[in-house]
């Protein structure tokens, strides 16, 4: 774009960019200041680096904002840009208000002393029946989820909008007749970015600002369209200092469910290797840590402080997502790509991958009731296409889920694609298995007899102690994609519910 003499508006909002590239911190402060923007709104930057004036025009490209103008005074570039359309502008009604922005600063990170004790909690019975964890969204939460996270709803707004979804999540799953309930996820983007709005010195930006980041930005790109990923819906925590737990991060969702119903519940939280692989991104991350070794030790800190925080204000059971670990095994070579909300980020040797995220969640669960924690591992859950989901059976992971300190695996087991259930034979007989007996992906409603005889086969291996029922993976992993409609949902919950009331009759 060629230089013009001055902008033709004056900007909503602006801010200096100093010396950054767009590699190194520059998009972060973009995304700051145009996120509170509405569309039609113009920011204004400053920058001295020269590798900006190429970057920048991809990313309008990406995102779909309009770069209206560029200015050149000696070193300095002023980039005037739209948030979306500049035709927007027109629409806009004159009385929008400019936003007034500013950068988030680095805050201190405390550490707690001690942590709390855990509370009484009622033991999960053998053929208990419960969802994963998210369950679908109505539109208009989807509204609040996204005018939340770019600052046009207050906090208040959100939580008032967001209580009255996870009402509408409860009450499905109870009139379904689960045994242990769920908020549905409903405050979260997804399953596990969500941290990036809870924790300190961290933000959610979407995976359109990380491009470039990435060796090859078109490529990339095109490998996300193909695997059907909305890389401008989803968005994915960059850190910008140390990683601090100022304020819960679902102990909220946990006291909103407990205000709806007595029955126990379930609060799921993103593993400590699937944060570690999704917040390690060098020329972000490495700002605040040496290494993602140096990183994992805070991860491993505040989830250690979440849980014990969930389990004192009465949650029957903790589970911790770590659905990357199929990635690790499943996809073979470093640089074989797959979205498991870590596409951005390296992995090394599969041995070595598996190790360090063994050693992460026993460093988390140290300490803490076994019988009340449990892991979640599928194959990948953004898509209703099977095909371009992981596939590949257990057998990979046995070694690493035989050396885990937790008391229960909820897995994939219904689909195809996860091969055949008779090495689950194998894991620890003191780990409880929740059994995949729908797929939630599939619109038809398993017969009740399916079910039955899926859920057989695993009594037949394990015990019927040690089996709970459950679906393959949550209903709305994505909240903007979801797998299931609501209706879908409940009506898979409640044939699990009729075959586990079968099961009993023995």
């Amino acid at each position: 774009m060629p230089y013009a003499e001055r902008h033709p508006f004056e900007p909503d909002a602006r801010f200096d960019g100093g010396d950054l590239d767009c590699g190194n911190g520059l998009l972060l402060l973009i995304r700051q200041h145009i996120d509170p923007l509405v569309p039609g709104q113009l920011l204004e930057f400053t920058s001295t680096e020269i590798s900006v004036e190429e970057d920048f025009p991809a990313w309008c490209r990406m995102t779909g904002n309009e770069l209206v103008s560029v200015t050149r005074r000696d070193r300095q570039r002023s980039f005037l840009v739209c948030k979306g359309a500049l035709a927007a502008r027109a629409a806009r009604t004159p009385a929008t208000r400019p936003v007034a922005t500013s950068p988030r600063a680095v805050v201190a990170v405390h550490v707690p002393a001690t942590l709390p004790p855990p509370a009484p909690a009622a033991p999960i019975p053998p053929l208990a029946v419960m969802g994963i964890g998210s369950w679908p969204r109505p539109r208009w939460m989807l509204t609040a989820i996204h005018d939340h996270m770019e600052a046009r709803l207050s906090d208040e707004e959100f939580a008032a909008t967001a209580e009255d979804a996870t009402r509408l999540a409860v009450e499905a799953q109870v009139r379904a007749g689960v045994d242990i309930v769920t908020d549905g996820e409903q405050r979260r983007d997804n399953y596990a970015s969500f941290v990036g709005s809870r924790l300190d010195n961290c933000q959610l930006i979407p995976l359109t600002d990380l491009l470039p980041l990435v060796d090859d930005p078109a490529t990339f790109e095109a490998e996300m369209r193909s695997l059907d990923v909305p890389a401008a819906q989803v968005r994915h925590p960059a850190l910008f200092g140390p990683l601090g737990r100022s304020r819960p991060l679902a102990v909220h969702e946990l006291e909103t469910v407990r205000a709806i119903t007595n029955r126990p519940v379930k609060v799921a939280l993103p593993g400590p290797y699937l944060l570690t692989r999704i917040m390690w991104m060098e020329c972000i991350s490495d700002r605040a840590y040496r290494s993602r070794e140096h990183l994992a030790e805070d991860i491993v800190r505040v989830l250690r402080e979440e849980i014990a925080a969930l389990l004192a204000a009465g949650a029957a059971l903790v589970q911790l997502d770590e659905p990357v670990l199929s990635e690790v095994v499943f996809t073979g070579a470093k640089n074989a790509r797959s979205f498991m909300c870590g596409a951005l980020s390296e992995k090394g040797d599969a041995v070595k991958e598996l190790d360090f995220a063994g050693r992460l969640v026993n460093a988390v669960t140290a300490g803490l009731p076994r019988e009340r924690l449990a892991m979640h591992v599928c194959r990948g859950n953004w898509t209703r296409d099977e095909s371009a989901a992981l596939s590949g059976d257990y057998r990979p992971l046995l070694s690493l889920f035989e050396r885990l300190d937790i008391g229960m695996l909820l897995l994939e087991t219904a689909t195809p694609r996860a091969g055949d259930l008779a090495m689950l034979k194998r894991l620890p007989a003191t780990v409880r298995v929740g059994v995949g007996v729908v797929n939630q992906k599939r619109e038809e409603i398993e017969p009740v007899a399916d079910i039955v005889a899926r859920a057989r086969r695993a009594i037949d291996l394990l015990g019927v102690e040690r089996v709970i029922l459950t679906p393959d993976c949550g209903f709305a992993t994505f909240a903007d994609n979801p797998v299931a409609s609501a209706r879908t949902a409940e009506a898979k919950l409640r044939t699990i519910v009729d075959a586990a009331a079968e099961l009993r009759k023995g």
